[in-house]
């Protein structure tokens, strides 16, 4: 399946150094374009309209305020289309594409190393071969979760926004580390290396967050305290203002 990227901005990088197969790539920016190509392989090209007769899938990474300029040059030359716009749903989609088989997704940034969480808003059957291809492109890039399209952007408040917010938690970790004494580096390698040591144990533990917490936690000790600290400075509020946040914004 020939790939073609509408944009080559940070999320349309983040897919094909995931997929690990060469694209082809237009953006307004050209030497972005370029870069990208030369990266993955594949070939930057001069204009949209080039990448939609040329693509088997067409992956819409341009500016969702774009959707209906885009579309209305690409939409007559496309043979399937998927999209990774935000706050765009199937609906609007397959009212610029009307002809195409058409598939919502929405990715998180580890995608990049194949680690990262897709989103896939649940569809009727269009044309089952290439519905069964595109499934299988986007799974290769980590765990592809299918959701009902309403349910899409607060799954992308979760987990699309979320490498920045896991980012944040480990620099205010570093820092309170260098406040006490460790070197910035040293203590970067154990926040970090914590952290995915601690995803893949909740993984292989069925997510049972909950479990891993109390393993960790004895009555009265250390870990207990630094809790009750984080409790009463607010985290769950915080995460759960930061997603009505994001979801104010569509």
């Amino acid at each position: 399946m020939r790939i073609g990227l509408i944009g080559a901005g940070n999320m349309a990088r983040a897919l094909a150094r995931g997929w690990e197969q060469p694209v082809i790539c237009a953006d307004p920016v050209g030497e972005r374009a370029q870069a990208l190509a030369a990266e993955v392989g594949g070939e930057a090209v001069p204009s949209n309209l080039e990448v939609a007769e040329r693509a088997d899938l067409l992956v819409l990474c341009h500016k969702p305020a774009q959707l209906q300029a885009v579309a209305a040059e690409l939409a007559p030359h496309a043979r399937a289309v998927a999209s990774i716009l935000a706050a765009t749903p199937l609906a609007a989609l397959k009212e610029a594409y009307p002809q195409q088989p058409v598939y919502r997704f929405i990715p998180s940034l580890p995608v990049e190393v194949r680690q990262g969480a897709v989103v896939q808003a649940a569809g009727p059957e269009q044309d089952p071969p290439t519905d069964r291809a595109v499934a299988e492109l986007f799974a290769q890039l980590g765990t592809l979760v299918v959701l009902e399209d309403r349910l899409v952007d607060v799954a992308m408040g979760l987990m699309s926004c979320a490498p920045a917010y896991v980012a944040l938690v480990a620099e205010a970790q570093i820092d309170a580390g260098v406040r006490r004494g460790i070197p910035a580096g040293q203590g970067a390698e154990l926040v970090v290396q914590t952290l995915a040591g601690t995803a893949e144990l909740l993984r292989r533990r069925g997510n049972d967050t909950v479990a891993i917490r109390r393993e960790v936690t004895s009555p009265g000790g250390i870990t207990a305290r630094g809790l009750d600290a984080l409790e009463r400075g607010g985290i769950r509020t915080a995460f759960s203002d930061a997603l009505d946040a994001v979801l104010e914004q569509r």
